[in-house]
């Protein structure tokens, strides 16, 4: 592969995992913390505009799954193989503008996953523990 062809492909891999991640959220936690939060109309109104949503829940294993593969494969790209294919001044840079941006979209995308994680997984056996 020729050195920009791989660094446009880095960075598309490096898009793809927040789009994942906020997929993982809108399907299998943001209905989760509605209810909880008694809003269960507005998850109703939002399952009869996107009723793809309930496919696409039946298998959240699957989406957090890709999500996940996406984050390890864009932490990849972000900080190991950033040396290998990397000039000084290119995009992929340490010190290049973009470079900082999209590290900054990486963790944002990390603290949103573990957020989605707890909420799909998690939140109602914590509250059932707590007798909520």
């Amino acid at each position: 592969m020729k050195l920009g062809m791989l660094t446009r492909w880095r960075e598309g891999l490096s898009t793809l995992a927040p789009v994942a991640v906020l997929g993982a959220l809108i399907c299998c936690a943001l209905p989760i913390v509605l209810v909880a939060l008694g809003a269960g109309s507005v998850v109703a109104s939002l399952v009869s505009t996107a009723p793809w949503l309930v496919t696409l829940s039946r298998y959240k294993e699957w989406v957090f799954l890709v999500a996940g593969g996406l984050l390890a494969a864009d932490y990849w790209i972000l900080y190991r193989s950033r040396s290998e294919a990397c000039q000084p001044g290119g995009v992929c840079h340490i010190s290049h503008p973009f470079g900082r941006w999209m590290r900054r979209v990486f963790w944002g995308s990390c603290a949103l996953f573990a957020a989605a994680l707890f909420a799909a997984y998690l939140l109602l056996p914590v509250s059932m523990f707590f007798g909520y």
